[in-house]
């Protein structure tokens, strides 16, 4: 995982400290020695996770986060406060700024990594949906602004897994002003309530009883209908591995015992905050695509977004020194289809060739229609090499199942010949990009069909 950190500390034996260890771990590191220098580094460049100080002369801390959160081009930059400071009023404090979490220092190495990574994650979701939106906004639809206003300060929705009656009436009690809290004791019971409910977040308590409760979780990240829900880990005092686990596990937020109350709603707020600004996001996204930028035919995108976004990509992955690779495929002797079985044929081959390759690639790469029988797939991210596979994957796909028609004529055996380029020397706009994958599909194409061909860097 790579990512730009900013390190904002006054103290330069601070600083030196924590970009020594982020380097370590491969992180890109940019330094500022005061509040202001820190915001100007934000507005003018991209950074992934902020390590703010307090204590700093001028501007302290908890000025710049609210600066930084104020700001749409900056507010969805994860904060993490380090610093000295360790009581619970300070945190609430840092928390009401929109502060992501704190580190006391001395900062411990592991818990510095794992959080970084986990909101590195984060921002990363966030990221695309705001591309993906701003492509939208550039087609003339949605506007990024208007996703501050509605039910963002609404009463939350909140699952509660705890197997202890008293501790569950604490918590309810305590977010009484704010959520609708939901309680249960059995954590299996609680996956399939968060499932089949709109919760904004889960609080799960760790003294769940005989149950693992990073294994609960765990199920509630990796299904379909919960894996967008915040999860909020309560745990006890200097259990340092659980924390490293379950961030790594995906948990957005955790606060150990003995709970303050005023924490307890701060960082409930926070998490539900940000999950509905990021459905808001999604679901903006959907609704302005499927009207504008889908392919009616075989619901992939169509050539009009490809042409928006991969200029986007295209910018980003230059900026940040990233791979981007394009992959071009085409149904071999197509036009026999249509010839034969006629246009519906053809039409129910579109549709099951673009369901094939939406069961291929992976969730942030990007398929679209490219017209007729040809589709693109950009691969942000991805070496060549990488992006090899994923294509093979889906030639030896279309090659080894049949393409049933409704008509009642026999299954058709198709094949498809794909074309890939990748971001290097020569290649400096994405027209580039896209006529040297056509090259390669070319190269595929008459060196006898059903095969992938890397364009030669």
């Amino acid at each position: 995982m790579t990512a730009r950190i900013l390190v904002v500390d006054d103290i330069p034996a601070n600083v030196k400290l924590l970009e020594a260890r982020l380097i370590a771990d491969y992180f890109d590191v940019l330094t500022a020695s005061n509040g202001r220098d820190a915001l100007d580094i934000c507005d003018r460049t991209q950074v992934d996770v902020i390590l703010l100080d307090i204590m700093m002369p001028e501007m302290d801390g908890f000025e710049v986060c609210e600066r930084l959160k104020s700001n749409p081009r900056t507010a969805h930059i994860p904060v993490v406060m380090v610093t000295a400071l360790d009581q619970p009023s300070d945190r609430v404090r840092g928390l009401q700024a929109g502060a992501d979490d704190f580190l006391t220092k001395p900062v411990n190495d592991l818990q510095l990594i794992s959080r970084v990574k986990s909101l590195v994650r984060l921002k990363t979701l966030t990221d695309e949906l705001r591309i993906r939106h701003d492509t939208t906004r550039e087609a003339g639809i949605g506007d990024i602004l208007r996703l501050q206003e509605g039910r963002l300060e609404e009463q939350a929705q909140v699952l509660l897994v705890d197997s202890r009656g008293a501790s569950q009436e604490r918590i309810i009690k305590a977010l009484k002003s704010i959520a609708e809290v939901s309680a249960m004791s059995d954590p299996q019971a609680a996956v399939f309530e968060a499932a089949e409910n709109p919760f904004d977040l889960v609080i799960v308590n760790s003294n769940l009883e005989d149950y693992d409760p990073l294994r609960l979780c765990s199920q509630i990240r990796s299904l379909e209908r919960t894996r967008f829900i915040p999860i909020l880990l309560i745990t006890e005092q200097g259990d340092e591995q659980m924390i490293i686990r379950a961030l790594d596990l995906g948990v957005n937020d955790y606060i150990v015992r003995p709970l303050d109350p005023n924490e307890m709603i701060a960082r409930t707020l926070t998490q539900v905050r940000r999950k509905r600004y990021n459905d808001r996001l999604r679901n903006s996204v959907r609704q302005t695509i499927e009207l504008a930028v889908t392919d009616g035919l075989t619901g992939l995108h169509n050539r009009r977004y490809l042409d928006t976004h991969l200029r986007t990509l295209f910018a980003r992955a230059k900026v940040r020194g990233r791979p981007l690779t394009l992959c071009i495929t085409d149904i071999d002797r197509f036009k026999q289809v249509n010839d034969v079985y006629g246009h519906d044929a053809g039409d129910e081959v579109l549709k099951e060739f673009a369901g094939r390759i939406r069961s291929t690639v992976r969730g942030a790469d990007l398929a679209c229609r490219f017209g007729g029988e040809e589709f693109v797939v950009v691969m942000p991210d991805t070496p060549a090499e990488v992006a090899a596979t994923v294509a093979e994957r889906l030639r030896g796909m279309i090659e080894a199942r049949p393409f049933q028609l409704r008509s009642g004529e026999s299954p058709l055996m198709l094949t498809a010949s794909m074309g890939i380029a990748t971001i290097g020397p020569g290649v400096e706009t994405p027209e580039q990009l896209l006529k040297q994958a056509d090259r390669a599909l070319y190269e595929a194409k008459n060196s006898g069909r059903n095969r992938v061909v890397a364009a030669a860097a």
